[in-house]
């Protein structure tokens, strides 16, 4: 059985469930009521382009278009990801880029081009990369900026016991580790809560998106089986990336811990 084409009526009609988020709102004056009809409106216009670009794109199915709609997604995941860190430094976008950027696409390529794929050379195709990446990379960015704000905000509040440790002969790793051991904790415990209880409690999107569509369940079971594999990994690794980086950016060579300049403006 397939699902039958949706309609613009149909998609009207969905958006009337909103009117009781909102009557909610008005009852208990939530005040959100303007911020998701903004959230609404940008739904359907951001998916509805993106629609016409992504139908564009995979008619053409040529490479570089490809990378190029894969970089401005990265961009976009790692702004998202460092304006998420409440205690901005210089440095701090390039050090979310390269987390973000490396563990996505390491991950995305792997994933793409060998497990998805018979082929090593079709990697870029874009039915495949595109939606890969963008659900890597949506969970990626929440991991990587949770592991990142809580390691910044350590290091500024226990500046006292990093210097007191560093005081008695305790190397930068030794005296950092424990912050970077609980920062990366906590940017993937959200991953691994998510797998704990995926089938029993919730039906991810992939798999859900797929059986709607008339896909075998059991293939969607694999391909969603798959695909919360390689977030876990991209996401792993964002977070050890991430942290190894503002581990490098608090502790010089001559083993002292400094605060870097914060940020307001500057990358």
């Amino acid at each position: 059985m397939t699902m039958p084409a949706i309609s613009y009526l149909q998609v009207a009609l969905a958006s009337l469930a909103l009117l009781l988020v909102m009557a909610i709102s008005v009852w208990l004056k939530l005040g959100i009521v303007k911020s998701l009809l903004i959230a609404s409106f940008r739904t359907v216009v951001q998916l509805s382009l993106i629609g016409l670009v992504l139908a564009w794109i995979f008619a053409r199915e040529q490479w570089y278009e490809v990378l190029a709609i894969l970089t401005f997604m990265s961009i976009i995941a790692t702004i998202a990801a460092k304006n998420r860190v409440k205690k901005p430094y210089q440095g701090l976008f390039w050090d979310t880029a390269l987390a973000v950027f490396v563990s996505s696409w390491v991950v995305a390529i792997f994933g793409g081009g060998w497990v998805l794929s018979d082929n090593a050379a079709t990697w870029f195709r874009p039915q495949v990369m595109i939606p890969l990446l963008g659900l890597i990379l949506g969970n990626s960015l929440t991991a990587v900026s949770l592991s990142m704000n809580q390691l910044v905000s350590s290091f500024h509040r226990e500046q006292s016991m990093i210097n007191t440790y560093l005081a008695l002969s305790a190397t930068p790793w030794e005296t950092a580790k424990p912050y970077v051991i609980a920062a990366i904790q906590n940017g993937i415990t959200p991953t691994i809560n998510s797998m704990m209880v995926v089938g029993l409690v919730s039906l991810p999107g992939m798999m859900t998106g797929q059986i709607l569509a008339g896909a075998d369940p059991h293939q969607a079971v694999l391909y969603q089986i798959i695909t919360l594999f390689l977030i876990a990994t991209s996401s792993t690794l964002g977070c050890t990336i991430a942290t190894l980086l503002i581990f490098r950016r608090f502790f010089n060579p001559q083993w002292q811990f400094v605060i870097p300049p914060s940020a307001n403006t500057s990358h």
